[in-house]
């Protein structure tokens, strides 16, 4: 298996993954969105941990979203930086996949807006998309249920199945190895306009 250092800084939690023979990993479960504070310590906190440095890395990954605006824009920035300094290849995970490699059968990702709102994402069992990422409201998802479970990493006001969010970034990370590519881009996954672009019109 090739050597990666992989981020999930999507939301309140911190994923950082160093593969070297196997997965070193530091998990923060609420980086009151500091990401940008703590990152690099924790990367290089794993790095230690992992034996290897950067420029053993073979490929780098991030989480693209959805979430935090803020969040995801750190991560890629991040990510690319690594990139670009060592020229290696990149690979983008969702946060959908976070949650539906942790996790069996049909199955719709769910992950809280705010404000009653939710991104979602559906899955069968293979892991391919049965539902490309949406914009729902709490009805529409809960609509959803007769296709399939619905999962999230976060406790919701409605029932759901609750995975580990960030062995699920591992496993993602691990079944998409072979599609990093030095010609993949990394591109924010926004399913909506931020704050400041809806105040705008």
């Amino acid at each position: 298996m090739k050597k990666f250092l992989a981020i999930d800084t999507s939301s309140k939690y911190l994923t950082v993954v160093v593969f070297n023979e196997q997965p070193f990993v530091t998990f923060l479960p609420d980086c009151a969105m500091n990401h940008s504070v703590v990152l690099m310590d924790a990367i290089e906190e794993t790095f230690q941990k992992a034996g290897i440095a950067a420029k053993d890395c073979d490929f780098f990954v991030c989480s693209v979203g959805a979430g935090s605006f803020t969040g995801i824009r750190i991560g890629i920035s991040c990510i690319k930086g690594f990139a670009l300094a060592f020229q290696k290849p990149v690979l983008p995970v969702t946060s959908f996949e976070s949650i539906a490699y942790n996790t069996q059968g049909n199955l719709f990702s769910v992950i809280d807006a705010m404000h009653g709102k939710y991104y979602v994402c559906g899955f069968d069992e293979n892991k391919k998309v049965t539902k490309e990422p949406c914009y729902l409201s709490e009805e529409e998802t809960l609509a959803l249920r007769a296709e399939g479970k619905l999962c999230s990493f976060e406790a919701l006001p409605f029932e759901t199945e609750k995975v580990d969010v960030c062995q699920g970034f591992l496993q993602a990370v691990l079944a998409k190895a072979d599609q990093a590519s030095e010609k993949e881009s990394l591109t924010a996954l926004y399913i909506r306009k931020s704050q400041a672009e809806e105040a705008l019109g």
